[in-house]
């Protein structure tokens, strides 16, 4: 048995960046987490920091910022995976510079963890922002970094608490607003098992220089499937006001940022249905609940039991 990949995450500390750096720990891997010095004193990442050494990841003090830490933390591991925000997307070329500079580094997994960039229709101002993942992906393959992309559709932890009704803090009880007319097929993943599937990829051939679609068949739902779903769960049917693609548009185009960008997100979502209207080829990308039968996935039904 080969010798498991050290790891570090960077944006560790971020949303998703915590459960890759569980994940890892949990999957045997030596951990390694990037974080600011002044990360520390902030009551919220100050806890987590003290997680992560509880579970035996090593914490190592750096910025993206700072090229000299950066090459220190990455002569350290075999694998990096980076889960910085979208507004730092563009500043994993500094990441992809110190890749090349400790020249140790089998896999570079950069900050994916939604649509793919490559096929969508998504409409400004979240058409930007995929551009700049798309050209961080670019830059990867120019580079000849051997890489890994993740695309985890929606995160349920984000969409399912509240439907994706704006304003809400709980699932609908009476009327649910639906964009477009409801049948655009989505996928929304428990975020532990994003990134449960996120780790397993790191020491498997199978997805050097492919892209992971975490597609799960129970977890493919239309808006209209959704609402059924919890209907049934709550015995009761809901009042389901549509909103036409036109008036979506204008919407985003009305909303301050950052709500122009949600809007924008959830129309190439469940308007154009950005996460399933296109086959996975072998030639780009393997589907993760085919490749890793054995991971016990959290269905979007299981989810959602938590909050009738």
């Amino acid at each position: 048995m080969a010798e498991k990949s050290k790891i570090l995450v960077i944006g560790s500390t971020g949303y998703i960046g915590k459960f890759l750096v569980e994940a890892a720990a949990k999957q045997g891997h030596q951990t390694f987490a990037l974080v600011r010095e002044s990360a520390v004193s902030d009551p919220v990442k100050g806890k987590l920091i003290e997680s992560f050494k509880a579970s035996g990841v090593t914490v190592v003090y750096g910025d993206l910022h700072d090229h000299e830490s950066l090459v220190k933390a990455i002569k350290q591991v075999d694998v990096v995976i980076s889960a910085v925000t979208f507004g730092q997307i563009l500043d994993q070329s500094k990441i992809l510079d110190a890749i090349k500079e400790a020249g140790n580094v089998k896999r570079f997994i950069p900050s994916e963890f939604g649509n793919d960039v490559d096929r969508t229709n998504v409409v400004e101002p979240a058409k930007t922002n995929f551009a700049e993942k798309a050209k961080i992906r670019r830059a990867i393959e120019a580079q000849g970094i051997p890489y890994t992309y993740i695309i985890s559709a929606c995160f349920a932890g984000y969409f399912l608490p509240t439907m994706a009704q704006p304003g809400a803090t709980a699932p609908p009880r009476d009327k649910v607003v639906i964009l477009g007319d409801g049948s655009a097929k989505a996928v929304f993943n428990l975020e532990q098992d994003i990134a449960t599937y996120t780790i397993k990829t790191v020491d498997d051939p199978r997805t050097v220089n492919k892209s992971l679609y975490i597609k799960p068949p129970h977890n493919i739902h239309s808006f209209n499937d959704l609402v059924t779903l919890w209907e049934k769960k709550i015995d009761k049917v809901l009042e389901k006001i549509h909103v036409p693609e036109e008036h979506v548009l204008n919407q985003i185009q009305g909303s301050a940022p950052p709500m122009n960008l949600i809007i924008s997100i959830s129309h190439a979502v469940f308007v154009k249905g950005d996460q399933t209207n296109f086959e996975i080829e072998a030639s780009f990308g393997h589907e993760a609940s085919q490749l890793y039968p054995d991971v016990k996935y959290t269905t979007v039904d299981e989810y959602l039991q938590q909050f009738v």
